[in-house]
């Protein structure tokens, strides 16, 4: 079984060909349907040979394609001081970009 691991949005993630995942926002202008390359490939897995990077792959990058692009569920954040009248509530949705990994190369 090929796979990869990748690094980005400062997370490392174990993709196959053909999976779907939600990684962070990547900045930048992108539109559902355009390519994505990730460069920061720190080992591969072809079945028969395991490469590792020190700490990148120099050659290796995996493509993939932007599938949508979307927001989390709410997480409420609240800040609470007792005996002093203090209190904050406030809600956080972290976008994402959902991938589907295409070649590992």
């Amino acid at each position: 079984m090929e796979f990869a691991v990748i690094e980005t949005g400062g997370k490392q993630y174990k993709v196959y060909p053909g999976q779907s995942l939600k990684i962070e926002k990547i900045k930048g202008d992108f539109k559902v349907g355009d390519k994505l390359v990730f460069d920061k490939v720190m080992l591969v897995e072809s079945g028969n040979d395991t490469t590792i990077g020190t700490p990148y792959i120099a050659k290796a990058k995996v493509e993939g394609t932007l599938e949508e692009m979307g927001r989390y569920p709410t997480v409420e954040v609240v800040k609470y001081k007792q005996k002093s009248r203090y209190y904050k509530r406030n809600g956080h949705r972290q976008p994402y970009f959902k991938v589907k990994i295409g070649a590992i190369k």
